[in-house]
Formats: structure tokens, C-alpha cells, sequence
């Protein structure tokens, strides 16, 4: 299990008083997020519940892990995608590495459910295009990556695509600088991981403290099921 081992390589490297949290070069004891644990209540039952759209999701011309180029809108198209925000090198525990983990736990879901196995994509962006060239992406992607599975690792081909693209879906970033003006190499952002359906409707937001698989899961299978009912009155 690869991509466990990668966070844990994050968490056990490092003594707890000196991993990086946002903002990274700020030193602090480190709380590990829910969704490294077990969900501390029962969820509503898929299906139980409504999620309404929360706005189209943006498109961007981006490359891919192969170094191809394609937007996004052509990675969401037709199927109920995660995607998230990243960068390779994050050392902040609860950060990006958080959301590779979670998404590799539902990446294992997913593969395992006949019904949701064909309908469900992941896509990671990586918000540090200088760094995350194609080689770099790959490279991150083999270690959470299921062989065959639909996940996508991608980045903006330009830093004034990428400015456009954080803005469009209200992502945070700013790179972090010594009291000397020098760069420390890591970038301070807030965590957000959305939910998009077929339609690139934008149906739920996962922060830090609600991102979790069997969340995610759960939200999964309620637009899920939303669609299949919906075809079956004959609407969309």
C-alpha cells in the first residue's frame, strides 16, 4: 500500500513538534485530521439527503502527468470526479499529503463497488507548476495510483493559466518567504477537495476538518443514485 506509506513517511520522519503546517515554516505540534482516523459519528444513509449544485466548475487548459494537454472539463466530463489541489513536495501532514490519502482510500472503494467503478475519477492539480513538471507528477502519481484506475495528476502549463484557475475555484496559495525576502520552498494554502458531477456541477467542498472517505463515499453515492433516478423518470 504505497500510498499509506508515503503519509506515513510525512508523519514518522519528522519529530511531531517539527513537522510544517500551514503556514509551513511556523513550527507546532501536530493534530492529525479525522480523516486519518475513524469517523467519529454515523453518517445520514446515502440517498438520505440532498446535495444541491453549488456552481459550474471552472475549466482550465492543464498538463497531464504524460505531459499532454487537455482541459479539465474534458477529465470531469461524464463521469462524478475528485478533485483536489496539491503540491509533491507539501511536508504539512494535514495538507496535501491528507488528500492523497483520503482519495487513495476512496480510489480502493471505488474499485471495489460494481456500481460506482465505471462513474468515478479522480484528479489532483498541483498548484506548483514550476516544481510538478509531468516527470514530477508522474512520478507522485505511481505512488498512489492503482493500475488502470481513473486518476489524473495534472498542472497549469503557466503561471498566469494557474492565477486564474485558483481564482475560479477560491484556492488559496502563496509561497512562503524568509524574514530575509529568500524563498523557503514551501507554499501556505487552504485544503479544498470538490465534488463534481457529470453535469461539472460543483456538489459539495471537503475542508480539512470534513474531508474523510466515507464522507466522501457517502456524497458519492447520493449524486449517484440522484442521476440513476433521474433517468429513470425520463429527466436529467
Amino acid at each position: 500500500m504505497k500510498w499509506l506509506l508515503l503519509v506515513l513517511v510525512f508523519v514518522t520522519s519528522t519529530p511531531a513538534a517539527e513537522v510544517l503546517a500551514a503556514p509551513h515554516h511556523q513550527k507546532q505540534d501536530v493534530l492529525l485530521a479525522p480523516g486519518y482516523q475513524k469517523l467519529g459519528f454515523t453518517p445520514p444513509a446515502p440517498g438520505s439527503y440532498q446535495l444541491p449544485g453549488l456552481g459550474v466548475a471552472a475549466d482550465a487548459e492543464v498538463l497531464d502527468s504524460k505531459g499532454r494537454e487537455v482541459s479539465l472539463h474534458e477529465l470531469m466530463a461524464g463521469k462524478f470526479t475528485i478533485f483536489s489541489f496539491i503540491y509533491t513536495t507539501c511536508s504539512d501532514v494535514n495538507g496535501c499529503p491528507l488528500a492523497s490519502y483520503v482519495l487513495g482510500k476512496v480510489q480502493r472503494r471505488v474499485m471495489a463497488d460494481d456500481i460506482l467503478k465505471d462513474h468515478v475519477r479522480l484528479v489532483s492539480f498541483s498548484f506548483d507548476p514550476v516544481n510538478d513538471r509531468p516527470k514530477v507528477l508522474d512520478t507522485y502519481a505511481s505512488n498512489f495510483r492503482e493500475p488502470g484506475f481513473d486518476w489524473h495528476f495534472v498542472t497549469s502549463r503557466s503561471d498566469e493559466q494557474l492565477a486564474a484557475t485558483l481564482e475560479d475555484y477560491n484556492q488559496f496559495v502563496i509561497r512562503d518567504y524568509n524574514e530575509d525576502g529568500s524563498l523557503v520552498g514551501s507554499i501556505s494554502h487552504m485544503l479544498r477537495v470538490y465534488l463534481v458531477d457529470h453535469r461539472l456541477q460543483i456538489r459539495n467542498i471537503y475542508s480539512v476538518s470534513f474531508l474523510h472517505a466515507d464522507t466522501i463515499m457517502n456524497d458519492v453515492r447520493t449524486v449517484v443514485a440522484e442521476n440513476a433516478s433521474r433517468e429513470a423518470m425520463g429527466t436529467r
